[in-house]
């Protein structure tokens, strides 16, 4: 079992940053894949940005390449989720996820954990 604790989200206007964090609480963290979701009301929960257990691979959604960086620190156990140039469509409540491989972050089915969420919030 692995309990992922996210922290960091919040209120910020249009154009501002913002950093994710989501604390592992198993020491093989760095055996697992990471990545970060979001759901806004009423729509599908979406995939935002994915890292390899080394950090050797990222990936990300159209729409947030260029503004938000994913990283790791696995002597840290934790994952994080740098937001700049924030817009309102960013708006969402942000899940940290853990799979066994990168290509599993592309299946919410396929998710071994997932964290309890934190609420993003940006006004225009």
């Amino acid at each position: 079992q692995v309990q992922l604790v996210e922290s960091g989200g919040g209120w910020v206007q249009a154009g501002g940053s913002l950093r994710l964090s989501c604390a592992a609480s198993r020491r093989t963290f760095s055996t697992y894949a990471m990545g970060w979701f979001r759901q806004a009301p009423g729509q599908e929960r979406e995939f935002v940005a994915g890292i390899s257990r080394n950090s050797g691979s990222t990936y990300y959604t159209d729409s947030v390449k260029g503004r938000f960086t994913i990283s790791r620190d696995n002597a840290k156990n934790t994952l994080y989720l740098q937001m700049n140039s924030l817009k309102p469509e960013d708006t969402a409540v942000y899940y940290c996820a853990v799979a066994t491989t990168p290509i599993r972050l592309g299946d919410r089915s396929k998710i071994d954990y997932w964290g309890q969420g934190t609420q993003v919030t940006v006004s225009s």
